[in-house]
């Protein structure tokens, strides 16, 4: 298995490749209305890089499930000998279509270039999942916030081969009937572990403010939280470009959830207070550079549309819940544009949570415990 394993186990893919691998993939596309797309859709193939700005170039990385991709950002870098170099911002699934075109780019752009140093935007596998392989390959360190690190050394400790009976619990308390219960029960646990490198063991701990030198660029860590606990983007002031991870995708909404490792948790809020942190710290018209999805310009107008969306969303729930009491799964039309199956129950859930959740702090909703089930009522 890949944790653990040397730097050639690395597993194929597995599963149907349309199941969805990652925490990143929203439930509603949402308006990119405003946007500019300077590359259009065209967008670097495998073992190809595409220059975005001075300092900084593009390389996708394919991966399974319904993203198909996750761009990496190559920046312009000084190795400690004074020669030129770069450094990778996150890196892909630990599974062998993403360690091919690892080593497609090695052979091409990357032939000549040394590898500096490893920084992952946050925990999730697509952005971590082979960043403990680069640095272990190339020798150099992995940087990331403190929040983002010692959570996934935390999930990926956890050992459990069964769902743990708290996930079941706040399953059921969300409406799950007794055979997506078993379903969940029987169907594994922490599939987090199965898509991730073994990290390296020591750290360099970034954190927001932080101005990181690159030899010829400086690049500004601004944090955010409520997609993971302490998301690090990359701010490149002179030359105005935003590697922002997946605290900003122009197509779709980063996925918002309650988890169980913070029941209690109100992650919208967070999301929400990070958006207005985006707009009050970072220029209108940076470059943005997600994690999906292709560079564009229209930070505030994207910043702003996901702020609206989200709260027309919790606008909606909080007059149907007004109207009659509800589980968290009978809001899920109210939330999503797709139907929610088996497949994707437990994120819908995740982020269902998170909108009664802000609801609940906001005092629009008080939430009633009816043997193990949570239902929710307006209020007055």
């Amino acid at each position: 298995m890949a944790v653990g394993g040397d730097e050639d186990d690395i597993p194929a893919a597995s599963g149907s490749p349309d199941a969805s691998l990652t925490q990143d993939d929203s439930f509603t596309a949402t308006s990119h209305a405003g946007l500019t797309y300077p590359w259009g859709d065209a967008a670097p193939g495998m073992g190809e890089t595409i220059r975005i700005a001075d300092g900084i170039s593009w390389a996708r990385i394919p991966m399974p499930g319904s993203l198909g991709h996750i761009n990496s950002w190559l920046l312009d870098d000084a190795a400690p000998d004074g020669s030129d170099g770069v450094a990778v911002v996150d890196t892909g699934i630990c599974l062998t279509i993403c360690s091919d075109a690892w080593k497609a780019l090695y052979a091409g752009p990357l032939a000549d270039t040394r590898i500096t140093r490893v920084f992952g935007t946050h925990l999730h596998p697509d952005h971590i999942g082979l960043a403990g392989w680069i640095a272990k390959k190339q020798q150099v360190k992995l940087w990331m916030t403190r929040g983002e690190m010692l959570t996934a050394r935390a999930i990926v400790a956890d050992s459990s081969d069964v769902a743990p009976d708290e996930v079941l619990a706040q399953s059921r308390a969300a409406g799950w009937d007794d055979e997506a219960i078993e379903r969940q029960r029987a169907g594994g646990w922490n599939m987090f572990q199965r898509m991730i490198f073994a990290l390296p063991r020591s750290y360099v701990r970034i954190a927001d403010g932080d101005r990181i030198d690159f030899g010829k660029h400086m690049w500004r860590v601004v944090t955010g939280s409520g997609h993971s606990p302490e998301h690090a983007c990359l701010w490149n002031e002179r030359e105005g470009v935003l590697v922002s991870g997946d605290q900003v995708l122009p197509r779709i909404s980063s996925n918002v959830s309650v988890n169980i490792t913070e029941p209690d948790a109100d992650p919208l809020g967070e999301w929400l207070a990070s958006i207005d942190k985006l707009l009050a710290t970072v220029p209108a018209d940076v470059v943005t550079c997600p994690a999906h999805g292709e560079p564009f310009r229209g930070l505030h107008v994207r910043l702003m549309a996901l702020r609206d969306e989200h709260r027309m969303r919790l606008y909606k729930v909080a007059e149907a819940v007004a109207e009659t009491p509800m589980r968290a799964v009978d809001t899920f039309p109210l939330l999503f544009n797709r139907p929610i199956g088996a497949h994707n129950q437990n994120l819908a859930t995740g982020e269902a949570l998170a909108h009664l959740k802000r609801l609940e702090v906001e005092g629009r909703v008080r939430k009633e415990d009816r043997g193990g089930v949570w239902w929710y009522h307006g209020v007055a």
